[in-house]
C-alpha cells in the first residue's frame, strides 16, 4: 500500500500564489505516476497535473498551463505543486493521487492511491 497526505492549501486572494506538497510513505517503489487532481463544491473531479516518477516527465491540463508547476523530490517521495495567479475558480479541495503503472492519465478512475485533500480557497 501507499499512502499519500497533502499539506499546504489555504486562503489566498486572487492573483496570489500558493504551493501544496504530497508526502508518500509505504510501498513507494510501486508509485510510476503522481498527479494532482481537484474538485470544487457539485462539481467532479478534475485533473490538474501529472508526473511521471522516475522521469519527471509533466502534463496540465489547459486551464492551468503557465501558471501551475508539478514537481517531485524523489529522496523525499513529495510531489509539490506550485499554484501562482491563481483565480477563484481555483477554489477546490486538491487531491494528491498516485498509480503503479506509466501513463500520461487524466482520468481519476485511473489513479490507485489518493490522499485525503487540501482545501485552497481563492477570493475574490
Amino acid at each position: 500500500q501507499v499512502q499519500l497526505v497533502e499539506s499546504g492549501g489555504g486562503l489566498v486572494q486572487a492573483g496570489g500564489s500558493l504551493r501544496l506538497s504530497c508526502a508518500a510513505s509505504g510501498r513507494t517503489y510501486s508509485i510510476y505516476t503522481l498527479a494532482w487532481f481537484r474538485q470544487a463544491p457539485g462539481k467532479e473531479r478534475e485533473f490538474v497535473a501529472g508526473i511521471t516518477w522516475r522521469g519527471g516527465i509533466t502534463w496540465y491540463a489547459d486551464s492551468v498551463k503557465g501558471r501551475f508547476t508539478i514537481s517531485r523530490d524523489n529522496t523525499k517521495n513529495t510531489v509539490d505543486l506550485q499554484m501562482n495567479s491563481l483565480k477563484p475558480e481555483a477554489t477546490a479541495v486538491y487531491y494528491c493521487a498516485a498509480k503503479r503503472t506509466l501513463a500520461r492519465d487524466t482520468s481519476a478512475s485511473q489513479y490507485d492511491y489518493w490522499g485525503q485533500g487540501t482545501q485552497v480557497i481563492v477570493s475574490s
